[in-house]
Order: structure tokens, then sequence, then C-alpha cells
């Protein structure tokens, strides 16, 4: 039995199979994603949507869908499905699905009549091209396939609306046809293994509704330009195979291609597999330079989001090179910053305060997996740069205080990753003394001097630090440390932030953490009480003013519910590193039956893969970015942590 694999009565049952979603990526940017029923719900769906460089490399979606059609007897059965104006369904065909498996690659079988018709579909890695293969399992008498393709040539967070400026051509190419529709956009090549019959019939498909887009409060209907249809006789036994690139191909070199890239996948078979699949979905490889995208269907690279996610995307899946490279790029756009306070065009919120920090945290991993001579080796370097340039004030926004703690303004501008904004302003305005900020600055003092223990070109930098981590840790205690057991979320001045947040589980999951193991203890039992659930920590308690555990209605309500409730899986490696250290042996078998709730998640929402957050009260619905990067790398990072154990 297959690990990932939908029935027929799941999947006509459109109030489940809609909500379900399936996501590819070439690793080079470009990305096919959509319901498994192949009914678009959002404008970012589409069966091609790649970066467009000379449009800042911002996603486009190329191929919104094709539409195939059974013909027998001279009978058609449309297996296509839409949403029109007004919530209806045409043409239906999820009521032909019988299966939908995603085990290696997306496979539905649909049963006509007499017939029936497997379809595969596969993204060719580093490469712009889409390929879906066709086999006719099973039929009775002649059977004719048609596809109409739905074209859009739009930017992929956009709308696209009947027009006549479009260019309406296509021409002819080997076993297919090639369309560019505006100015500016790569030509698109539609092509098969054999060549079809070409039926230009150009027509717009009006009022295209995407339902997920009208729950979020934005807008969510388009028209769809349809040029044509191809049709292809089918026997019995035989396959087909289509392909849609920005590159025109050998038919021929097509089912070696699509060979090729099936024995490179790893296949869905388990929890591990699923996580580790969906973790090399978000590499991009551009040239020589790799990084990590933080999130699908939003497909930006962010600085923090880089540094959090590389060890559990990477290390923890033994994906050495890819850390080294991808680090290697990230590295330098940090070295860039920290020289000239050059913005990198690429990766954004590299000015970010708190990101030459969480740059720290990622090396500390690489020791971890790697030992400490050889990073040393690697990284000292780099390690002891970020060290001094914060120790003496070089970053614009983060300074040391005579205590030994780092502060930061974050009221104009959010500085922290609860960088909600309303009206132009943060909605939670965390200034002055950051727990995890001063939790990490103390953590990447002592790796620092661990590190470069026993290099002699580090001695009197070691000395220093050593002297900046007493004064930090004893003023960590004294400033955040209160008297009910937790720690205050922010510090500023004679103002302490009571609110009980997860920021603190960082604090106390940290390798140097600046509390002892019974400070550590009543911090965790007030994150395990009022912010554990089982799909990561609440952004803040149910006890504290303000919770809104619901992201849901227009995007003012879900921006002020943001960061005020709803649960972040990343934070759960943090808080399995904390319970470990805490309890030690008999902590290791509570951590694995924590992660029960991440392993349910990998049938729902992105088929395999993890949102961004989930709902603060149950049943912990996932809303936001289909899957997310840091939520994969940390849930990966707490498995490798258990593996040490045996679990």
């Amino acid at each position: 039995m297959s690990y990932l694999k939908f029935d027929k009565n799941l999947l006509i049952n459109l109030d489940q199979s809609l909500t379900k979603e399936m996501l590819r990526t070439n690793q080079a940017g470009a990305y096919h994603c959509t319901s498994i029923t192949g009914c678009n719900t959002r404008k970012q769906h589409g069966l091609l949507v790649i970066p467009v460089k000379e449009m800042d490399n911002r996603p486009h979606v190329l191929l919104s869908s094709l539409d195939e059609t059974v013909i027998q007897h001279g009978a058609p059965f449309n297996l296509g499905l839409h949403r029109y104006s007004g919530g209806v369904y045409s043409p239906n065909g999820h009521k032909y699905i019988r299966e939908f498996d995603c085990e290696s690659v997306p496979r539905m079988t649909y049963r006509v009549g007499g017939v029936i018709l497997t379809k595969e579909k596969i993204f060719i890695s580093h490469e712009n091209r889409f390929m879906i293969r066709y086999t006719l399992v099973e039929a009775h008498s002649p059977t004719t396939l048609q596809f109409r393709p739905f074209l859009a040539f739009r930017d992929a967070n956009a709308l696209c609306v009947a027009n006549d400026r479009l260019n309406t051509e296509c021409r002819d190419v080997t076993n297919g046809v090639a369309c560019c529709l505006y100015d500016g956009y790569p030509t698109l090549y539609m092509q098969f293994s054999r060549k079809p019959e070409w039926h230009y019939e150009p027509h717009w498909y009006n009022g295209i509704e995407y339902f997920k887009d009208m729950e979020r409060g934005v807008p969510y209907c388009e028209d769809l330009w349809v040029p044509g249809y191809f049709s292809i006789p089918i026997r019995k036994g035989e396959t087909l195979i289509f392909s849609a690139g920005v590159n025109e191909v050998s038919p021929r070199s097509m089912a070696k291609t699509y060979e090729m890239e099936i024995a490179s996948r790893t296949c869905r078979t388990s929890f591990y597999n699923c996580l580790k699949n969906a973790a090399k979905q978000f590499y991009l490889k551009d040239g020589d330079k790799e990084y990590i995208i933080a999130s699908y269907p939003w497909t930006s690279v962010n600085a923090r989001e880089t540094f959090i996610a590389l060890p559990g995307t990477t290390l923890a899946i033994h994906h050495r090179e890819d850390f080294e490279r991808i680090f290697a790029t990230a590295a330098d756009a940090l070295g860039r910053y920290m020289d000239d306070e050059e913005c990198d065009p690429r990766i954004d919120g590299i000015d970010l305060p708190d990101v030459p920090l969480w740059a720290v945290w990622a090396v500390q991993q690489y020791a971890k997996n790697y030992g400490k001579d050889e990073t040393a080796r690697r990284y000292a370097g780099i390690v002891g740069r970020i060290i001094d340039y914060i120790a003496d004030g070089g970053h614009s926004n983060l300074g040391v205080d005579d205590n030994g703690l780092v502060a930061t303004i974050g009221t104009g501008n959010p500085v922290s990753w609860m960088n909600s904004m309303l009206n132009g302003r943060p909605l939670i305005p965390r200034t002055g003394y950051l727990v995890e900020f001063n939790a990490l600055w103390y953590n990447a003092l002592m790796f620092a001097i661990t590190l470069t223990e026993g290099m002699d070109e580090y001695a009197s930098a070691r000395e220093r630090w050593q002297q900046l981590a007493d004064r930090c840790r004893q003023s960590f205690i004294d400033t955040f440390l209160n008297d009910y057991g937790y720690l205050y979320d922010y510090v500023n001045g004679t103002y302490a932030e009571p609110s009980v947040r997860p920021n603190m589980a960082i604090a106390i999951g940290l390798d140097y953490s600046p509390l002892d193991r019974r400070q550590r203890k009543s911090v965790l039992d007030v994150v395990t009480r009022e912010l554990l659930t089982p799909k990561g920590l609440r952004t803040l308690s149910p006890k504290s003013y303000g919770y809104n555990p619901f992201y849901v209605g227009s995007p003012e309500e879900r921006e002020k519910a943001y960061f005020n409730g709803p649960a972040r899986p990343w934070l759960i490696g943090f808080y399995a590193d904390a319970y470990i250290r805490v309890f030690g042996m008999s902590g290791v078998s509570y951590i694995d039956r924590m992660l029960i709730g991440f392993e349910d998640e990998m049938s729902q929402g992105c088929i395999g893969s993890l949102s961004q957050l989930y709902d603060g009260n149950p049943p912990f619905t996932g809303r936001g970015a289909i899957s997310q990067a840091v939520n994969v790398a940390e849930v990966l990072r707490t498995i490798r942590t258990l593996k040490k154990f045996n679990i």
C-alpha cells in the first residue's frame, strides 16, 4: 500500500479534495502546483510557473492547466475541472478519477466506461520544463485524446483579464506548437512524443474563480486564453508524453528524459522521506550560486529563513555539499553588507539585525555534524568576523550595551521574525532587548570561544568574547527572567513585555543558554502548558491579551492574527532541544510522540509538506504558504536528533 494514496470516495468529494494541493519544483525557481484533482484553487497555481529574469525573477504562470478529453464512439468525456463564476464547477472531470498516488510522482488514474487512463506528472530538474506521461491501460474500442491548453502569461500574484493585446499566433514546431502571448515573455513550447493534429480554435474562457483567494479576501476571478486543441489517437498499452517548456526539445528524447528524472526521485514512502523530498524542493540553483526559497507558492529568498532552514534542509538529510554551497552564497551577501551595508538583490532582509546571529547558529549545527576541527577550518573566520562586527558596533541597528546585552530599535520597522505590519507600523513593536536576540548573542559568543579553542590567532579575541559572554549571561537572567518563572519577550527601558510568546523557547533550546537547568525547566513548563500544540508552538498564549488563534478573514484580519495565536511548526526544533536537555533520555520518547501531529499533515494541505502556520485552536487547520522551508527543516532536524538516540 502506498504511503500517499487517495481513493475515489475522497477525490469526488470536492469539499475534501480541493483542499489538498501538490507541489513540484525544478530547483531552479520554477514550479508546478495545483489541487490533487487538477482544479486550480489559487492564482499561484499552474502547470508551468517560472521565474522571468527580465521581470525581477518574479514567478509567472505560463501554462495554467491542460484539459484532457477522451473520445470514444464519437462521444467526448472531458477530464478537466474548473470553477467558474457563481461556484459552478465544469466540466466535472473529477467524477472519472479512481485513484491519486504521489509516492514517486503525482499519478492519476481515470476510468471512463471501458477506458482506464493514467496520467503522471514530472518536473525536469534545473530546466523550465514540465512533462506529463499518459498511458492507456485499458480500452475496448478506438480511442482518441484531445488536449486544450489554458494559457495565462501573467505574474503569479496577478490575474488575467480578457483583452485584445495578446499575440494570438501559434507557430508549428516539431510535434506541437509554440506560443508567446505578450512581449517580454519567453516562448512556450508545447510538444508531444508523437505528432498530434493541431486545431486552431482561439477562445477566451471567462470567469474562472479561485476559491482559496476568495477566502483570503483578495481578487479571485480571471479569464484564460485557449488557442485551440491537440488531437492524438492512442491504442491500448501505448504511452504518450506531453512536454511544456521554454525551449524546443526532440520528441525522441522525451521518454529517456522522463525515466531519468523518475530514477532520481526520493520516493515518499515514509514520514521522513516525505520531508526529505519536500526539503529538496526548496533548493534554488542559479549559476554558481545556491539558495533556499523560503516558501511556496510565494517564492522569495529570505536571509533569516535561509540560515534557520539551512541545517534541516541539508545536514539532516546528509546533503553536506548543499549546506556549504548555500552557506557560501548567503555568507558572501552577509559579508558585503558588513563591509559596505550593501543589500543583496536576491536575498531579502540581509540587513536585519539578527541575521548574523542566525548565521553563527547555522555554523554551530554544521559543527555538531562534522566536528569542531573541520568547522573551524572552514568557518572560524566568518564566525569571528561576525562576533567582532557586532561587538564593535558595526551594525546600524544592533548595539552591545555595557551590560553585555544587544539592543535594537523595532518601533518604526519590525526587526524580528514577528514582522506583521498594519498601516505602515509594526503590530508587535518589539524593541530594546529582545529575548531571542540576546540568547542567540550569548550562544554565538560561547560557540565562537569553543570553536577557536587552541587557535593562537584568536587568543586575545577569545578573552574579549569571554568577558562579553560573562556580562551577557548575568544581565540576561536579571533582565528577562521574571518571578513567574518565564522570560519576558522584550525589555525596553523600564518596560518589560509580559506576553507569553515562543521566543523564550529559542532561548532555552540553544546549546549555550544563559539559564541553568532549573531555570530552563521553569521556562519549559510555561511553554508546554501555554504554547504547545500538535502543530508547533503558539505565537501567543491563550492567557495573554490579544490572543487570536484563527488566521482567517480579510487581509487586515489575518495580519492582526498572524503572530497572535497561530502555531508555527519550526519552533518545535528548539522546544525539542530544550526538552531533551532538561529531561535527558526520558524526554526522547515524548518528543517522538509529538511528531505524530506533523506526520498527520503529510496527507493534508500540501501533500508531503508542512504549511506556514496552523490555527492555534483545534482542529489546527493549516494556513498561509502551503510549503514552508523552516518548518520542514526543523522537523527534519528534530528527527535527526532523535535518531542519535536510536529512535
